[in-house]
């Protein structure tokens, strides 16, 4: 039963997000699934049909709720495991968190990450970020909460792709591939946008009960779009760049980095600690979000899994072994205003090599180790 995975879908104001969760709720594959809006007005529940409604709950025909967010997120998901629990609901497979317009996803993210009760019974599964193929280009030019949700983004889902030409199409998929190279686009054509695999997006396959390290941290897409960005710069096969793209900086979109870092062996402890406290402490409010999977010296046959939002580091799960023959350490951290040269150098100076200038090698010794509750 527990804990329960939970999708966050977020997106541009008139992204599609209601048609979108429509669909999602009439797939017999998300059956069982709860999916939380800000109120129903706001969202027109063409469901098959609704069979009751009360204490903000409307109960669907197959068993999906459609829930409001009453005081907080916290309250609601809170009153939804109650539910299940003292069996008002029978079945709770999925939750759906629908955020509104421009709003910034990572609060969301926290209160499934940082509270004490709800991390026993839900996991986060997945940010999923729609963007209007339309209008998509012009609300990343005017809106940085726009980018962020496009850089924190697990999946994007790219809507309204027959209101657009394909020229504006293309250069917009060229455009969220820079944001976010590790984030796979789904047109919102294909089936996979209809069903609960776009939802599943998480560290874990809850059918075959692995871990898809390379998936979660989106190294096959990032690989992906090394090679769309060589090809996009031969166009007509004759080496000819896209000076239209090129010569037109956007200038929110340079705000935002993701960096991958690796090292190829086994990390002390006390080093990532120190890298995840001074990323956490001195540039929280810079950092949307990190994963990564550690080999530790001190147990390399069971990989440390690490995941944080802002200043909030979910707590440090183990596998029980290594799920691919790839072992090591890999995180990306992807962040606002935040020097990618930085990042590489801090990492570079917890983990041994290549040396660091002084001044970097101080800020490290004289840093606390204080991260609450990552020893546990």
């Amino acid at each position: 039963m527990f804990p329960i995975p939970v999708s966050v879908l977020t997106g541009f104001l008139g992204s599609g997000k209601t048609t979108l969760l429509n669909r999602l709720l009439k797939h017999e594959s998300l059956v069982d699934t709860a999916v939380i809006i800000n109120e129903f007005g706001d969202v027109a529940i063409d469901h098959l049909l609704v069979e009751q409604a009360s204490d903000g709950v409307i109960q669907l025909a197959d068993g999906c709720l459609c829930c409001t967010v009453r005081g907080d997120l916290v309250d609601t998901l809170a009153d939804l495991v109650d539910r299940l629990q003292t069996g008002r609901i029978s079945r709770l497979r999925r939750v759906v968190i629908e955020t509104t317009g421009l709003a910034d996803p990572a609060p969301v993210l926290q209160s499934i990450m940082a509270h004490p009760v709800l991390m026993q019974a839900y996991r986060l599964d997945g940010l999923i970020t729609l963007v209007d193929a339309a209008n998509g280009a012009a609300f990343l030019d005017g809106h940085v909460e726009a980018v962020k949700q496009v850089a924190m983004a697990d999946r994007l889902v790219l809507t309204k792709t027959d209101l657009a030409s394909a020229g504006t199409v293309d250069a917009l998929q060229r455009r969220l591939r820079s944001i976010n190279p590790g984030a796979a686009i789904f047109p919102v054509t294909d089936a996979r946008a209809a069903d609960a695999s776009l939802l599943a997006a998480g560290l874990y396959d809850p059918a075959t009960k692995t871990a898809d390290v390379a998936r979660w941290l989106g190294e096959a897409a990032e690989h992906d779009h090394a090679g769309h960005d060589h090809a996009g710069h031969d166009h007509d096969g004759h080496g000819t760049h896209d000076h239209a793209h090129h010569q037109h900086p956007h200038r929110h979109d340079a705000r935002v980095r993701a960096v991958s870092l690796t090292h190829p062996g086994p990390l002390p402890f006390a080093a990532l600690e120190t890298f995840l406290d001074i990323l956490r402490s001195a540039h929280g409010d810079r950092l949307l979000r990190l994963k990564g999977i550690v080999e530790l010296a001190e147990d390399p046959a069971r990989p440390l899994v690490v995941h944080a939002v802002r200043t909030t580091l979910y707590p440090p799960a183990r596998l029980p072994a290594w799920p691919d023959a790839t072992r090591g350490t890999r995180l990306v951290v992807i962040a606002v205003d935040l020097s990618e040269d930085y990042v590489r150098r801090l990492f570079a100076g917890i983990s041994g090599t290549p040396a660091v200038d002084a001044p970097d090698r101080a800020a490290l010794d004289d840093n606390p180790l204080a991260i609450a509750g990552f020893r546990g």
